[in-house]
């Protein structure tokens, strides 16, 4: 009866949790709503931003000046969004467009004007510049004394380190003096020799007056002096619908997800659904909490991660089924059941946390968005399945729901053998492989590129239209039925301008037929003046500086898996077949995106990342019940027996688990706006590919390279 009470009263204690994390999320907590959904920061494509258009003082910079400024100044303005994008427009202009803010005059002076930075000795001779200096951060340091000292912490190129290595040797007891544009803005002295590329600026009398001199020297330490000659705040790429639709789609797949665990797990799946819509709530709280920018392939992300967070739950729930089916008593069963799943969920869980980490630390713009919002899924799923579920069953158990039948048996599953059908799994993957490979050959013949690059790859051109009256509702529609019928392209982009009558349509490069013909329908079905119909060429907001540390983050986090993989596994097998597999997976999406012709923007490399995510996942699930079955492997069974019965032992979890998540990203796929249909397609193929790879590859090629390496040892 004890027993009973306590159960009853950890059970609403659970359900008064999550009902006040609801309330939270949705309402907030103080007067300035903290956690609350609503106001979670929205990124361009949701919500709109401020957009500020930067000119070249220096007439006809080159091209490599253009790239190293766009790219630098990219990575200023991740300060204030990861979301926001730098693109360059014609010849000398860039473009700054910073998500979820409403206030141009505090982001331009928050970024500094964009002046020339200058180090003067006190003859004037120039001892560095702008380009020697890599970040610039207001500081604060308590005195011995009463009160604080103001610092501007500086950190220096490895160039810039030896220039001022040498500059402040030369000059200690004397003055270096700062110059912006021209204008002295410090003169700090030089108390000794300064090495290692660190420096600060004191003398500042508060806070703001160092963060002011910071954002000053950083936006001045660019390759290009840049002048302001515009900004604007935009609004929403896609509106309100984007919005409703994916929050739908969110819904509607939540509400799958649970009643399928429910029917298929009974009493686990209804705590694990209890704990999910913890997790659910949790998750919004800290994107609004941690500052997180949410695009829509973020909204995107989140509802996807819901499907995965229910894999670790499936597992505890599978390992429990497996103890009942040998005969233990269903209290026993639970307790086995999460301790033999813990270290599958905290390897599989871990391995993806560090490519979360090194993504983050190593990537820009949307990849470091992705990897936030990925680690951020990652911890709150681990807690939830190891802490809450375990918390939720047990209290279920004690208020009486405690019957074998309401926890389900493991049924015995007759052995396959996966290795026997090898060749066959081998020659389907390289064929899909070659598929891809072929698509990708005809693209380039028929169009010169090997995939559909959207805007943000390949730049486009940008056509700012002024209207000669207030824009009417549904007009951003009404223009991409209208821009689309012309040019047959659907990567369409519109933004409409705040307290003005323009719209900003970004396109495809058009040729100047297709600027003409535009320009003809506009001032004939919307009586536009055609001298107020204005167009620059964009470049991509995926630079290609970008593109390179998305590459090398890439590869430096499979090596970091690797290496995860072989310590902890202790065989360097496991590790090289996870990320063939993971390799596997990734080619065969490419081959998706080459056939359908999808475009590839800035969701494509979150779509990537999460492949990498989540094939990694399953692939740990299977490597660890085969250490298990290796440990307990008698002499006479083969390796090629236990990678068979630890397949078919996982088969069921396999399946379930990329069937939750299929279920969300296909309810994405059927109610979201084009842009989200066109990350669910290749979503849904990463995920049934995963499942394949999981149960068809990984197991086959470490038994393969482990007989190999047996043989070799016999025969040497």
């Amino acid at each position: 009866m004890k027993d009973k009470s306590q159960g009853f009263i950890k059970l609403l204690l659970s359900l008064i949790i999550v009902a006040a994390l609801g309330v939270v999320a949705f309402v907030g907590i103080g007067s300035n709503n903290t956690g609350s959904l609503k106001d979670i920061k929205l990124g361009l494509d949701l919500a709109g931003g401020v957009s500020i258009t930067y000119e070249a003082v220096k007439e006809n910079p080159t091209k490599e000046e253009m790239a190293d400024t766009v790219y630098k100044l990219q990575k200023r303005v991740d300060n204030y969004s990861t979301e926001s994008a730098v693109y360059q427009e014609g010849g000398n202009r860039i473009n700054v467009d910073i998500p979820g803010v409403t206030d141009a005059n505090e982001i331009l002076s928050q970024l500094g004007k964009a002046g020339a930075l200058e180090f003067k000795d006190e003859a004037g001779k120039v001892l560095l510049n702008g380009a020697d200096i890599k970040t610039a951060e207001a500081g604060v340091y308590q005195k011995q004394s009463m009160g604080n000292e103001y610092v501007v912490q500086l950190t220096l190129t490895q160039e810039g380190a030896d220039k001022f290595n040498k500059a402040t040797t030369a000059n200690v007891g004397k003055k270096i003096s700062i110059y912006y544009d021209k204008e002295l803005i410090s003169a700090p002295n030089v108390k000794e020799a300064i090495a290692g590329g660190k420096a600060s600026i004191s003398g500042q009398a508060s806070f703001e007056e160092a963060q002011e001199l910071a954002s000053i020297i950083r936006i001045g330490a660019l390759p290009l002096e840049l002048k302001e000659i515009r900004s604007n705040i935009v609004g929403a790429k896609l509106g309100a619908e984007a919005i409703h639709t994916s929050l739908l789609a969110g819904v509607i797949g939540i509400i799958m997800v649970i009643s399928f665990l429910i029917i298929v797990y009974r009493i686990p799946g209804l705590a694990s659904s209890i704990a999910l819509l913890f997790y659910v709530t949790i998750v919004l709280i800290l994107l609004n909490v941690l500052d997180v920018t949410l695009t829509l392939p973020g909204v995107a992300g989140i509802v996807l991660s819901i499907g995965m967070a229910v894999d670790a739950n499936v597992i505890i729930f599978t390992r429990i089924k497996e103890e009942i089916a040998t005969g233990k008593t269903v209290k026993s069963s639970i307790k086995i059941g999460f301790h033999k799943a813990l270290s599958a969920i905290i390897d599989g869980n871990v391995t993806t946390l560090i490519a979360a980490a090194v993504l983050w630390l190593m990537g820009s713009g949307t990849v470091k968005g992705f990897a936030q919002t990925l680690a951020i899924g990652i911890i709150v799923s681990m807690f939830t399945a190891l802490t809450v579920t375990r918390f939720i069953l047990n209290a279920l158990f004690a208020i009486g729901l405690n019957k074998e039948g309401m926890y389900g048996t493991a049924k015995n599953i007759k052995t396959i053998s996966f290795i026997r059908g090898r060749i066959g799994f081998f020659a389907f993957s390289i064929i899909l492989i070659l598929v891809g490979i072929g698509a990708l050959v005809v693209n380039k013949r028929a169009t010169g590129e090997i995939l559909a690059y959207g805007l943000d790859f390949r730049g486009g051109t940008s056509t700012t239209v002024t209207f000669n009256e207030a824009l009417p509702e549904g007009i951003n529609t009404e223009l991409t039925e209208l821009v689309t019928g012309v040019i047959r392209d659907p990567g369409v982009e519109i933004s409409q301008v705040k307290d003005s009558n323009a719209v900003i349509i970004k396109t495809k490069e058009l040729t100047l037929d297709e600027r003409t013909e535009i320009s003809d329908k506009l001032v004939k079905e919307y009586k536009v003046d055609k001298d107020l119909i204005t167009t620059e060429s964009i470049s991509g907001t995926v630079s290609d500086d970008m593109k390179k540390d998305a590459i090398m983050a890439v590869a430096v986090s499979t090596l970091c898996m690797l290496l995860y993989i072989w310590i902890r596994f202790k065989d360097i097998h496991f590790a090289t077949s996870a990320v063939l597999a993971l390799l596997h997976d990734v080619l065969v999406v490419l081959m998706v995106y080459a056939v359908s012709r999808i475009t590839v923007n800035s969701t494509f490399i979150a779509c990537m990342l999460t492949i990498v995510g989540y094939s990694i996942n399953a692939t740990i699930i299977i490597f660890d019940r085969i250490r298990e079955n290796m440990k307990e492997k008698s002499s006479k069974v083969t390796i090629e027996e236990v990678v068979n019965n630890s397949i078919t032992q996982t088969l069921t979890r396999c399946i379930n688990t990329s069937l939750t998540t299929f279920i969300m990203v296909f309810v994405l796929f059927l109610f979201g706006v084009e842009s989200i249909k066109e990350f669910a397609i290749p979503l849904m193929a990463g995920i049934v590919c995963g499942a394949y790879s999981s149960i068809c590859i990984t197991g086959i090629l470490w038994a393969t390279t482990k007989n190999r390496l047996s043989k070799r040892a016999v025969v040497d």
